[in-house]
């Protein structure tokens, strides 16, 4: 009870000051190893070291790269335009085209961030030029953009699976499921509301062109999971495959990609993981203690004579992630919350791959929600509009998140779709 006071009394002085994740996370550790670890603050290092020692790991800052390297060139546009010349028969199939850019470009990039500023900047202008009004053109366009956080290959999933000995490979697949059904709302709330709208012809000889431009981008995904789903590569070579994939395409093929700018890539995917791993450091080495002195059975033994079921408990749980992840970005609360969360989900019989897809689907609606939503951020530099008009704009795409999310929650069968 002692250390808990403590720690919170901490925690609240260092938000009073404002400090960042990694001094909370930090201070946080360090104080564990204090109190539980005979005072050697050098076992914070050995813990660390071992934890990091995975080769799983490794996937992290390659699935990065090779994301930065798809996105630095006119990836976009090529998905684009051949989304453009699939959807032109239907009824706001420009909007649905928007929907449909941002989850393969999601599968390319595996940022959200990234796929909001690439697909936007292109999108936008061509919807708000074809009558689609300003609110329904912002709105699809930040909510579409989340998709990076749960279409594989994920860095939120790969977290996950690193902090909780969840295999990566399996929340990968399992994250298919949920990716189509997020972007099955999306594109059908985009027909409805657009259902009067006029719709275009398919011309063949478009299709065929964007085709064959965009081919290479729309293999990757298919590279990447079809790999890991036969067996061929596991996720971490599949992330290796991905780099070299890409460097191929952009380099050799499409030519958007020079020397000099593959040096800026290399150089921003360093300057970014420079940021997440000494958090991801602190982190694991916190968690080793934390289940070296049996803290997540303390949890789960504490919680054990309150919990209500499965049931209660995800309502619980749903409601506490909808509320951190307005305050907290997706990596943190991953890294923060799901060594505690997963034991107490496991003892209550369910899977922790399911469990893995609630939690990244819940914190995703973090990036459409004030304050800290980041693609509300981005998108007030992206579109030039302030902050109140895009939170407006994203409401009715809130509303279809979280049915998503009920979904995905309670229906397990959804999450194991493609899994053997």
């Amino acid at each position: 009870m002692m250390f808990a006071l403590g720690l919170v009394a901490l925690l609240l002085v260092l938000l009073v000051l404002r400090q960042n994740l990694l001094v909370m996370l930090g201070v946080a550790t360090a104080y564990a190893y204090l109190v539980w670890g005979d005072g050697v603050l050098g076992y914070i290092v050995i813990d660390a070291w071992d934890a990091l020692n995975k080769e799983v790991l490794l996937s992290i800052p390659l699935y990065i790269l090779a994301g930065n390297l798809m996105s630095r060139g006119a990836m976009a546009e090529r998905l684009i335009r051949v989304m453009r010349a699939l959807a032109a028969p239907v009824p706001g199939g420009l909007a649905i085209a928007a929907v449909l850019s941002c989850a393969v470009f999601a599968a390319v990039s595996g940022s959200g961030t990234v796929t909001l500023l690439a697909v936007g900047a292109v999108m936008y202008p061509a919807l708000r030029e074809a009558g689609y009004s300003r609110s329904f053109s912002i709105g699809a366009l930040c909510a579409a953009g989340t998709l990076g956080i749960i279409v594989p290959p994920s860095i939120p999933l790969i977290l996950y699976g690193v902090m909780t000995q969840t295999s990566i490979a399996d929340l990968f697949i399992a994250g298919i499921g949920p990716a189509m059904l997020l972007t099955g709302l999306m594109a059908g709330y985009a027909l409805a509301v657009n259902w009067r709208r006029r719709a275009g012809r398919w011309n063949l000889a478009e299709i065929r062109a964007a085709l064959s431009e965009g081919i290479w981008a729309l293999l990757m995904p298919l590279l990447i999971l079809g790999g890991i789903y036969s067996g061929y590569f596991t996720a971490t070579e599949s992330a290796a495959v991905a780099v070299v994939y890409a460097l191929l395409v952009e380099l050799l093929v499409y030519r958007d990609l020079d020397f000099s700018g593959l040096y800026a890539v290399v150089g921003d995917t360093t300057k970014l993981l420079g940021s997440l791993f000494p958090v991801l450091m602190l982190a694991l080495s916190l968690n080793v203690l934390l289940t070296y002195e049996q803290v997540p059975e303390a949890i789960v033994s504490g919680l054990s004579g309150q919990l209500d079921g499965p049931v209660a408990l995800l309502l619980g749980i749903n409601a506490l992630l909808l509320v951190l992840g307005c305050v907290m970005d997706i990596g943190s609360a991953i890294l923060v919350l799901s060594p505690i969360l997963e034991p107490i989900v496991t003892a209550q019989g369910i899977d922790p791959v399911h469990f893995g897809i609630i939690m990244v689907v819940n914190l995703e609606i973090g990036y459409l929600t004030p304050p800290l939503g980041l693609n509300l951020i981005v998108a007030m530099s992206a579109f030039r509009e302030d902050f109140w008009t895009i939170c407006r704009a994203v409401v009715p795409f809130l509303a279809l998140m979280l049915v998503g999310l009920a979904v995905v929650t309670f229906w397990p069968p959804l999450s194991f779709l493609f899994l053997r």
